[in-house]
């Protein structure tokens, strides 16, 4: 899932967050666009994938609470925009849930420090790469919190998933790298990105919880505004005041990532999961482009070959995922209807 919803550059297909919810659907049907959906989505991941490598610009000048905070709190002005254009603002961030907000927020903070915390040591693509382990992370936390059924064809998915992730991570944790200690960058910049992968996967766990009695734009909206709050408590360990231009940057990588919430939510209005969840492994594309163009990177085969690895499994995941939706859905149809109902 690219670096996680909750490291703020990308968002993860969670059924119930991102698309509306069924009784919402029943009411009234979105039509379905099946390009546009990818479309939107495309474009979200290239608008992440654009805010994350402005961040990378500004994370080895400024402490991660600052940069954390600019994130979430202009990332609120979207997103307001947006709830308010769809109509129903004050209905739109109604709660009933504040614990649980709480948590998804105190978690959610988490990943997105330590991902941040990570580009300050690796390139643009490795961080991106590393942080696709979330979903696997997701499927075995969903078994162990959520008690849901992950069968054999899953399991197997996972393990194949993290043989891509630790050749991803090989490159960092060998006996050269580990001897300098914590104070060898890379190998404390992958462990951070795969700390911040294991958040993200915590983190989409508790979305999962939250939909069962709020709204999108509540989820979206408090989570926003817990990560502002507690990224405010670190200004008092020092916080740089940034220049006019790094102060500009600032901003739109705020609002950068309040305009891809958005667009990466409306895209799983008009198509199916299983169609737009896909298209998350363009940030890999985006992310070299980037990193290549700023910065002069290029990855390395190893990192390739474990990317591909992982987003592969991610792909059977989904596509299996769709195939039981179906079969589900033919054996439903073909059940006698019982008399007056």
């Amino acid at each position: 899932m690219g670096l996680g919803v909750d490291w703020g550059f990308t968002a993860s297909p969670v059924r119930g967050w991102l698309q509306p919810s069924s009784d919402a659907i029943r009411e009234n049907p979105p039509p379905v666009k099946p390009l546009l959906g990818i479309s939107l989505k495309v474009i979200s991941a290239v608008v992440f994938t654009m805010m994350s490598a402005t961040l990378k610009t500004l994370a080895a000048r400024y402490p991660v609470g600052e940069i954390v905070f600019f994130r979430s709190a202009f990332a609120l002005l979207p997103l307001l925009i947006w709830l308010k254009w769809q109509g129903d603002l004050i209905n739109a961030v109604r709660t009933k849930n504040v614990v649980g907000h709480f948590k998804r927020g105190f978690i959610g903070t988490s990943a997105m420090y330590l991902g941040f915390s990570a580009l300050s040591y690796l390139p643009l693509h490795d961080a991106i790469a590393i942080g696709y382990a979330s979903p696997l992370i997701a499927v075995i936390l969903a078994a162990l919190l959520l008690k849901e059924t992950v069968r054999a064809y899953r399991w197997t998915a996972v393990g194949i998933g993290f043989v891509g992730v630790l050749i991803m991570l090989s490159p960092y944790l060998n006996v050269g790298t580990f001897a300098g200690g914590l104070n060898a960058g890379p190998t404390l910049g992958a462990m951070l990105a795969f700390a911040g992968a294991f958040c993200s996967a915590g983190a989409m766990i508790q979305v999962r919880r939250l939909t069962e009695t709020e709204k999108t734009g509540a989820i979206v909206f408090y989570f926003f505004i817990m990560a502002s709050g507690l990224s405010l408590c670190t200004l008092a360990l020092g916080w740089r005041m940034p220049d006019a231009q790094d102060l500009a940057l600032f901003i739109l990588i705020g609002i950068l990532g309040g305009i891809g919430q958005i667009l990466v939510t409306q895209s799983y209005r008009y198509a199916d999961t299983s169609v737009i969840a896909p298209f998350e492994y363009t940030t890999m594309i985006w992310a070299l482009l980037f990193g290549w163009f700023l910065f002069g990177d290029l990855p390395t085969f190893t990192v390739l070959t474990g990317a591909a690895i992982v987003a592969a499994t991610g792909l059977f995941i989904v596509w299996r995922e769709h195939r039981l939706g179906l079969l589900r859905t033919k054996e439903l149809q073909a059940m006698p209807q019982r008399p007056g109902v």
